[in-house]
């Protein structure tokens, strides 16, 4: 009987976790090893995209690459992880439940948006998964369709981070190609922070404001939400914005099966793992990507909740427990390198590297190196046994 290490998700990490641990395994020819992906459907979904129109698109099939690579994937979604038992009980597209044992399990089912102010629920839109990104689409290109209205014109972004930066500056041009040039159309991002961009460099955030002064974006700093209803969104000190259209970008959590493993979590739900990416105190669960409070470095940096470690996140933890099985030294998780990659919309981008966020490039020439990354580098390897063995090396360069 072969022995078990079974994936949970097919997001960044997941699939990369898949790769690196299939290679491993393929370079010491076990075959008696198998490595398995469960995860609601096989494909990747470009989340880092999920701002820009047209996010249907926005998905990799899985199915071809694991065929090519030696992984199983099963469609399910993981309800129940029984440590004691080693198994996990998960629900078939058909939504029959079932049970599969592993040996060796790694947790990468992701992160998702926690409504948490009233009303949000019910009356915000988000861009946190695809289904969610594609609503907000639909319900974006029928705004004409609604008699003008200050709220119809006015979108309310909650959050200065990353994904409301982003989604925030690409909104203009959108709401342009739907309700026409010469609608007043009105952006706002209400955020905590006292400063445009609070939580990055002061150089990168004098940046983000120039983009948002020129892009008509407007920052509503200090923010704090009381809720959201069908008219629009009340603040704490009792301001009021009327919109029709309130999308939340705040409020990231780890999956809540991360609840379900006896350990050490963060604030954010993020398992505790170390070097290896090994679960402190769980001999035989590894947790990766969104899931996975990792140091990165020696400087105390931890790994964020993007892409760009999720992917390097994934590649080792598949080889380490890969390694696992096989008895072989693992790699020790190393992500010295950090870059930022920032769209803004018609203004074009920024680039910086490193974690005090030093900016290398704006503009125009930003925007191809954000366009080469999410078109491009962020995509699946080819459906070839080699060349998707060696992409997943987690020795192998990345950014």
């Amino acid at each position: 009987m072969k022995q078990q290490v079974l994936i949970l998700g097919a997001g960044f990490a997941g699939m990369w976790a898949a790769l690196s641990a299939a290679r491993l395994t393929d370079l010491h020819d076990r075959g008696d090893i198998e490595i398995t992906v469960l995860a609601p459907q096989p494909e990747l979904r470009i989340r880092p995209r999920f701002y820009e129109a047209g996010v249907e698109s926005f998905a990799a099939p899985l199915l071809p690459l694991f065929a090519a690579t030696g992984v199983k994937f099963i469609a399910g979604s993981a309800r129940e992880i029984d440590v004691a038992s080693k198994q996990v009980w998960y629900h078939t597209t058909q939504d029959q439940l079932n049970a599969i044992h592993y040996d060796k399990l790694v947790l990468a089912t992701g992160s998702h948006i926690n409504p948490i102010f009233p009303g949000a629920k019910e009356h915000a839109f988000d861009v946190d998964q695809l289904e969610s990104a594609a609503r907000l689409e639909k319900h974006l290109n029928q705004l004409a369709q609604q008699p003008a209205s200050e709220a119809r014109n006015t979108v309310v972004v909650c959050g200065g981070g990353f994904t409301g930066i982003e989604l925030a500056t690409e909104l203009p041009a959108r709401l342009r190609a739907i309700l026409g040039d010469a609608a007043p159309i009105r952006v706002v991002i209400a955020d905590r922070s006292p400063v445009v961009g609070g939580r990055y460099s002061e150089e990168l955030c004098h940046v983000i404001k120039q983009a948002s002064d020129e892009l008509g974006v407007e920052w509503m700093l200090n923010a704090e939400i009381e809720a959201i209803d069908e008219r629009g969104v009340t603040f704490k000190n009792g301001d009021f914005i009327a919109s029709n259209t309130v999308i939340m970008t705040m409020g990231v959590q780890a999956s809540p099966l991360t609840a379900q493993i006896p350990a050490t979590r963060d604030a954010q739900g993020r398992l505790h793992v170390d070097q290896s990416l090994k679960v402190v105190g769980q001999p035989d669960i590894y947790a990766t990507g969104d899931v996975a409070y990792a140091r990165t470095d020696e400087k105390g940096n931890t790994a964020l909740m993007t892409c760009q470690h999720a992917i390097m996140l994934g590649r080792f933890v598949g080889n380490n427990v890969a390694a696992d099985m096989l008895g072989v030294a693992p790699l020790p998780y190393s992500q010295v390198n950090y870059v930022t990659c920032l769209d803004l919309g018609g203004w074009g981008a920024v680039y910086t590297e490193g974690w005090d966020q030093v900016v290398k490039s704006t503009r125009a020439e930003a925007k191809k190196i954000k366009i080469a990354i999410t078109s491009e580098l962020i995509y699946p390897p080819k459906a070839e046994k080699e060349v998707a063995f060696a992409a997943a090396d987690p020795l192998a360069p990345f950014v």
